[in-house]
């Protein structure tokens, strides 16, 4: 079978970016063919004064893309579309040609972008659903919430409201992939079709294989934003009454923050590690005890969670969105109360006094990676899925 697989890549590449390309090559070592169409985000940096404007249209419809995949349908004739991220410069536009040429088309909804303009549903610290379900975004516009700009944000509102409009949602893709069943449901209260929507889990490939040892420290992997609880980590570990080492490995705009945080409160159990390359950070994760994913937003299925339970590192989360539904509590790892750093402490400390306990927690992990996040499970999971559109294909 020839597969179409679109997707806009990020100019700091990430676990979207990951994901699409390992169920791309997961696929082609099934047998298919797969025709890729890419754009990448480097791209605005290249279209000089007049880019601003120029991306805001292109977000709505770009014809660019839409011409692309008009010409690769025409040329390769692929027996399915399946996209991935089509923000800003890909646009739902490229639905088109599919539909025209009765293409199935399938569309994953790695985050919230199509109910929320940041696709985060966080705004200054907390959760937010104000633009959940409204047909004109403009909560979001009068915030700014992509990236504190009201017109990038107004340009992504913009698009939201005319595929409603247009009833692109609806028509033109005939089946969408959630990553969690949390998702799904935000996806069904902001009106994409029930029926439509199926869910099917990250997954990591390849098998790292668990690791040997019980582990001699905590771990935090992740970019370090205010979304991804860094904050609420550090504030945990300063209220630590016993001493237990911390690596934290992960960059972004908050690095300063987090190394000065750790010096001027003399953490002098926690390390941070910076940014390392997949393979060095699954090394780590094998030496973990335990994982820390202390997120205060919903989060989409956090490729880290499976790659800890894929090394048998049970993960204490928070009870919050899509990581309520992962992990579960007093079996994978333990929940704690989303941004509260009193009660992250609590269960850092107890999984740190009770090492049989999640040494078992960690086997249960990697039964769950097995059952759930191998690759063989998802290549089953896009089996049924194709079958769903008519589409038996097994090689």
């Amino acid at each position: 079978m020839k597969i179409l697989v679109g997707h806009n890549l990020y100019q700091q590449r990430g676990g979207e970016d990951a994901v699409v390309e390992a169920e791309a090559r997961l696929l082609e070592s099934c047998g298919h063919t797969v025709v890729y169409y890419n754009r990448h985000n480097d791209e605005l940096k290249e279209q000089g004064g007049l880019g601003a404007i120029k991306a805001g249209i292109q977000t709505v419809w770009s014809e660019q893309s839409l011409r692309a995949i008009t010409a690769i349908i025409k040329n390769e004739k692929p027996d399915l579309c399946h996209f991935h991220n089509t923000f800003p410069l890909i646009s739902p536009a490229v639905y088109k040609p599919c539909v025209e040429s009765g293409i199935p088309v399938i569309q994953t909804l790695h985050n919230y972008r199509l109910l929320c303009p940041s696709a985060t549903f966080f705004r200054e610290g907390k959760v937010c659903e104000d633009c959940l379900g409204r047909s004109v975004a403009w909560p979001g516009i009068v915030h700014g919430c992509y990236r504190g700009n009201r017109l990038a944000t107004t340009a992504i509102a913009a698009m939201l409201t005319t595929h409603r409009i247009l009833g692109t949602w609806q028509k033109d893709v005939d089946l969408y992939i959630a990553l969690s069943e949390f998702s799904r449901q935000k996806y069904i209260a902001g009106g994409l079709p029930k029926n439509r929507i199926f869910v099917k889990p990250n997954f990591v490939d390849p098998d790292p294989g668990p690791k040997l040892d019980i582990g001699d420290y905590a771990l935090f992997v992740g970019r370090l934003t205010e979304e991804k609880g860094i904050r609420v980590l550090l504030d945990a570990w300063s209220s630590l009454r016993v001493d237990i080492p911390l690596r934290i490995v992960g960059d972004g705009p908050m690095k300063c923050e987090v190394e000065n945080t750790v010096s001027s409160n003399n953490l002098s159990s926690v390390a941070v590690l910076g940014k390392l390359s997949p393979q060095e950070t699954l090394h780590v994760m094998h030496g973990a005890r335990f994982l820390i994913f202390p997120s205060v937003w919903y989060e989409g299925f956090p490729l880290t969670i499976a790659e800890a339970f894929a090394c048998g590192v049970p993960v204490i989360a928070s009870r919050l969105g899509s990581m309520e539904e992962i992990i579960q509590d007093g079996f994978t790892g333990l929940h704690f109360c989303a941004a509260d750093a009193t009660d992250l402490a609590k269960k850092i400390e107890w999984a740190w006094a009770h090492p049989t306990e999640i040494q078992k927690m960690g086997r249960l992990a990697r039964a769950e990676y097995q059952a759930k996040y191998s690759p063989e499970r998802n290549y089953e999971h896009i089996l049924r899925l194709w079958q769903h559109l008519g589409i038996n294909a097994s090689s």
